[in-house]
């Protein structure tokens, strides 16, 4: 209930932020001498900037196990599997948190988190990760993708879309409105020249975002590092996992859950790369904390 509080009182912020700049700029004089309901659009903006990013958050756990075809494990299945979720319930103990579903997916090394209730999330690790890794390892995967979820990072990405949605909105139409009229001359309507330059804005502005949101995803990766060796009491064994991971070929995941998995594709450009280097990331727990 808190974040969904807190999902709703940043939406709000946001608007009011939106409105003063808007007010500052003269752009609501302009916008209504125009005939445009500059604040109806903001309401827009914000309902489907935030709306959206919400939507995916609640289905995120279903969409998530559907994208790479991971089954739920109950530990029955096997002696992996019932040490995999013995050793979540464990790390989510230590975290504080409710015990998270646990699942098993076929693919190339690599684990995620998603869900949008710290209490009732979800921890996935490939078939690949599991036999690649010592258990050592593996359970400082587990504690990393637990770290994720007890720092509430897929509501914090969800916010930070949230907001940045709004503005690519917003802004993508009032610079519409404004080649329309001036470059366009369209006069009371939303011309050829409004539609044009607000898909071609949405791109660019929606590119800006991207690498808006990598950058926090990368701040938030250091962050669930040391939370992992937090929970396993040492650096080493995220460490080790980091090194095993860098020597091996890191498989890939869907774009939604993309910025919670343990690794991304490092043939990403840097600036909208959801992770830091490797070598980044073992330089950091290496350091005192």
């Amino acid at each position: 209930m808190k974040r969904v509080l807190l999902l709703l009182a940043t939406n709000i912020a946001v608007m009011v932020v939106l409105s003063i700049v808007v007010s500052i700029l003269g752009l609501d004089r302009w916008l209504a001498a125009e005939g445009i309901n500059y604040g109806g659009l903001l309401a827009f903006s914000a309902i489907f900037g935030f709306g959206g990013a919400f939507i995916s958050l609640l289905i995120s756990k279903w969409t998530a196990k559907m994208a790479v075809g991971a089954q739920t494990l109950d530990g029955s299945e096997g002696t992996t599997e019932f040490w995999l979720v013995q050793t979540v319930h464990k790390l989510a103990d230590e975290a504080g948190i409710g015990h998270p579903e646990v699942a098993l997916y076929e693919g190339a090394p690599n684990a995620f988190a998603t869900g949008a209730f710290r209490n009732s999330a979800l921890v996935a690790v490939s078939s690949g990760l599991v036999q690649s890794m010592s258990r050592e390892e593996v359970e400082a995967v587990l504690g990393h993708e637990i770290s994720h979820i007890a720092n509430g990072d897929m509501v914090t990405l969800t916010l930070i879309q949230g907001v940045l949605n709004t503005f690519v909105f917003f802004l993508s139409r009032v610079v519409g409105y404004i080649i329309d009229r001036a470059v366009f001359r369209s006069e009371r309507s939303q011309g050829i020249g409004f539609f044009f330059t607000v898909m071609v804005c949405q791109i660019l502005f929606g590119i800006l975002a991207s690498a808006i949101v990598a950058w926090f995803s990368r701040r938030r990766e250091f962050r669930a590092d040391r939370g992992s060796a937090d929970l396993l009491g040492s650096p080493r064994p995220m460490i080790g996992a980091l090194a095993r991971l860098g020597g091996l070929q890191a498989g890939g995941l869907p774009d939604s859950v993309k910025a919670f998995g343990i690794s991304s594709d490092s043939r990403l450009a840097q600036l909208f790369a959801t992770h830091p280097p490797i070598e980044a990331r073992i330089a950091a727990l290496q350091s005192p904390a």
